[in-house]
């Protein structure tokens, strides 16, 4: 096994910069950098040098002792001060050491996985941790990396393999009289696994707009103040706006933080019957994607019918509040009338939804568990023919297992390795 090494921090001047290598060389490395290794877990403050002794740096250095660090091997890590000169000088010298070679993206992590510091799903949520751009998405990744969703799974092979346990039993003493009847418990426990799988399932569409975003679709007649609207949302002319009939045309997306959730705002072409055949391709996309966003907000001028489009808990507002005034709440996009009232009940509404998101937060998780509930409903059903069906049964409940175990990550996942891992930066 090699010795990798990699800049841990981002790339460019800062304060500090932080690199580090992992692997059989650390002690070797740290003799020829900084005269040997600290003692483990406590920061030591070291000059370092070159090959030929000159002084590169003086920096704080730690030391991690396999089994008790990040990847599982022996770790060591130099904060230095954040000088690119620093940065490049160091990594040259690391380079031309014996046995060390710079880290592909997401090695160090990929380390951690072999050595089981880590199952799959910690590493897709490390993944998803370091892109997190809002408190919602971090809360979620933090979630799964605690390792809630691998606790959680093996809970449920424990049972699996429990119910396993005693199917074997009566296959084994199929010709016998089992002093106890086994199958009752099996149910239970089948059924209790099934249960668990099935109420993540249900919760993946959510988790997965966590992670992703949610849309939101800003709709009404033209010049009802759509792009004004979505202008001041976004605090800056991402949509052109005129006094002009037909001006937005295509589906404008402008990616917010509202209340610590993820949305992408659209701005859609006026709703409006038209001959303009462009006009009308705008207009059929804005339908399109509001079918298809998570919530609409209708800008209701009154010369529009919505009904076709609206759905459970979208928003209509009275258009362009400032210049008409009338029953029910409004908004204005170039006063800011009820404006920071909108973001309340978007954030409110889609917040409420997000209470209902599960661990599973990738659609390879999703359907890893939508096999294994699958094969326990075909095990369950077995199981109601009898004795003589009790081999199938036991066949489901090994499929079921086998799923849960290419969640975590045992079996069959190399496939995924490498598109997981591309995410990563070198450092990690």
């Amino acid at each position: 096994m090699e010795t990798i090494f990699a800049l841990s921090t981002a790339p460019g001047k800062s304060g500090i910069a932080v690199i580090r290598l992992s692997g059989p060389e650390v002690a070797s490395a740290a003799r020829a950098v900084c005269g040997g290794l600290p003692v483990p877990r406590q920061a030591s403050l070291r000059v370092l040098r070159d090959q030929d002794g000159a002084r590169l740096d003086e920096a704080v250095v730690l030391y991690f002792p396999e089994g008790a660090s990040f990847t599982g091997e022996s770790v060591l890590e130099f904060q230095t001060h954040g000088s690119a000169a620093v940065i490049s000088a160091l990594l040259r010298h690391l380079g031309a050491l014996p046995g060390l070679r710079a880290a592909d993206p997401g090695e160090f992590t990929r380390r951690a996985l072999s050595n089981g510091r880590l199952d799959l799903t910690q590493v897709e949520a490390l993944a998803d941790l370091l892109d997190s751009e809002t408190e919602a998405q971090r809360r979620q990744a933090m979630r799964v990396f605690s390792g809630s969703l691998g606790k959680k799974c093996a809970e449920w092979r424990a049972a699996l393999v429990r119910a396993l346990a005693l199917l074997e039993v009566t296959i084994d003493f199929a010709d016998e009289e089992v002093p106890v009847d086994v199958f009752p418990e099996i149910r239970t426990l089948l059924a209790s696994v099934k249960s668990g799988l099935d109420a993540e399932i249900s919760g993946f569409a959510v988790a997965e707009r966590i992670r992703s975003g949610f849309e939101v679709a800003i709709l009404g007649a033209p010049n009802a103040g759509k792009s004004t609207l979505l202008n001041t949302l976004a605090g800056r002319e991402a949509a052109i706006t005129s006094e002009h009939a037909g001006t937005t045309r295509d589906v404008i997306e402008v990616r917010m933080d509202l209340g610590g959730l993820p949305v992408t705002l659209l701005d859609t072409a006026g709703l409006r019957e038209t001959a303009d055949a462009v006009e009308s391709i705008g207009i059929a996309r804005a339908r399109d994607r509001a079918a298809a966003a998570d919530l609409r907000v209708f800008l209701d001028d009154g010369t529009h019918d919505f009904d076709d489009l609206r759905q459970a808990d979208d928003i209509t507002l009275r258009a362009k509040a400032d210049l008409a005034p009338g029953e029910g709440e409004g908004v204005s996009g170039l006063t800011g009338l009820g404006v920071d009232r909108l973001v309340a009940r978007v954030a409110e509404t889609l917040g409420a939804r997000a209470q209902g998101g599960g661990m599973a937060i990738r659609a390879r998780h999703e359907s890893a568990m939508r096999s294994g509930s699958a094969a326990l409903d075909a095990a369950l059903l077995a199981l109601d023919g009898g004795e003589t069906a009790t081999d199938i049964a036991a066949e489901e409940v090994h499929a079921a297992v086998r799923a849960l175990d290419s969640l975590v990550g045992r079996i069959g996942v190399e496939t995924v390795l490498g598109e997981i891992f591309a995410s990563f930066c070198l450092g990690k």
